[in-house]
């Protein structure tokens, strides 16, 4: 019984503007961004590859990443990046971090 009350491990880690910073200075990671095109104008992290959240392709595309490699994600607010996080947990991906209030987190830390 106690166990039904326990949370389940999330499988990715959430961080903050400076981690994120700071992980895609030292590791050399790939960073996807996966807004949609339009979103685009609200600035990016540079070096991104866009993979649409909304694509019905999503999970198709994520399929022909490489699970081995290192992955920082964000979105608009952060939302939509730990969904992305989740869904590559569950394929297999071990280095998925997904940035803390998104695009907007990171913009106020740039500007």
């Amino acid at each position: 019984m106690i166990g039904l009350f326990k949370k389940k491990a999330v499988g990715y880690k959430e961080i903050s503007t400076e981690e994120f910073r700071k992980l895609r200075m030292d590791i050399n990671p790939i960073i996807l961004d996966v807004r949609t095109p339009e979103e685009l104008s609200e600035g990016s992290v540079p070096n991104y590859r866009q993979v649409n959240f909304y694509n019905t392709s999503f999970r198709e595309e994520l399929a022909r990443l490489d699970p081995a490699k290192t992955y920082l994600v964000y979105c608009r607010s952060g939302n939509r990046s730990g969904k992305a996080c989740g869904m590559m947990h569950e394929m297999g991906f071990e280095n998925v971090y997904n940035l803390k209030g998104g695009i907007r987190a990171w913009n106020a830390l740039v500007d």
